[in-house]
């Protein structure tokens, strides 16, 4: 991917971690910060075609596939984190993420990640 393609400038944000006095049951279950944790320059694409994807925008899902570079701040992104356009304040939830040239010259060099956009965080 051409680095003329990442337009839009996406901010991640790391829940926070459980209080002291509220037992781990495996997820944290502090909010969201107002700041991002990372803010990196991204390309949005909606996700089109497929069964799954058009039973989904009948229930009013939409998907969006979310395109970075990696480094070694974002290969800690994870599906808990969120995902949020910075300009228009549009908010993603982060499902899957993969290196999408995984095996081939270019493996390591860029995190897709397919988002749900219009859900609750």
């Amino acid at each position: 991917m051409p680095s003329g393609r990442l337009r839009y400038r996406v901010g991640f944000y790391q829940r926070g971690a459980n209080s002291p006095d509220v037992p781990d049951y495996g997820y944290p279950d502090g909010d969201y910060p107002d700041t991002p944790t990372l803010v990196r320059w991204a390309n949005i694409e909606p996700k089109l075609g497929g069964e799954a994807v058009l039973a989904a925008r009948l229930t009013g899902k939409n998907y969006v596939n979310i395109t970075i570079r990696q480094s070694a701040d974002t290969v800690h992104i994870d599906t808990d984190w969120k995902a949020k356009d910075e300009d228009t304040g549009e908010e993603f939830n982060i499902r899957s993420i993969i290196d999408p040239y995984k095996g081939t010259a270019r493996n390591g060099h860029w995190i897709e990640m397919l988002c749900e956009k219009g859900v609750a965080i």
